[in-house]
């Protein structure tokens, strides 16, 4: 999955985004509740991952799908909110769990056309 974005936090929440697109359309999740995520790491490409994983935690924990992102990043330090309501079955028709973004493919880069891009593989 990929987040292509003018700025590194656009690509994060792109990714963000194609992670919930893995499970249901976002366009069909209300932004009616918020919560706040943090993480951190050594480097681009482990921040992407923890904060994937991050997303995933409190999918599961708090039975969430989220819609929309806002992310910040300022040495190592990610901070963001997520906007997003509680799963329904029947309404967001998921179609597989994720389990959590892996190594393989991982990539937090520029690209060729000046933006970013954050990629990686995810296992469901």
């Amino acid at each position: 999955m990929r987040g292509i974005g003018p700025d590194k936090e656009a690509a994060f929440e792109q990714a963000a985004m194609a992670l919930t697109a893995v499970v249901t359309s976002p366009d069909g999740v209300a932004s009616s509740s918020r919560i706040e995520l943090a993480c951190e790491a050594t480097d681009d490409e482990a921040l992407l991952v923890a904060w994937l994983n991050a997303l995933v935690y409190e999918m599961s924990v708090r039975r969430m799908l989220f819609s929309h992102f806002r992310v910040r990043i300022d040495s190592g330090r990610l901070r963001a909110i997520a906007w997003g309501e509680p799963i329904s079955v029947q309404r967001h028709q998921p179609t597989v769990e994720v389990k959590g973004a892996t190594y393989t493919a991982l990539r937090v880069a520029r690209s060729e056309g000046g933006g970013w891009l954050a990629q990686t593989v995810v296992d469901v």
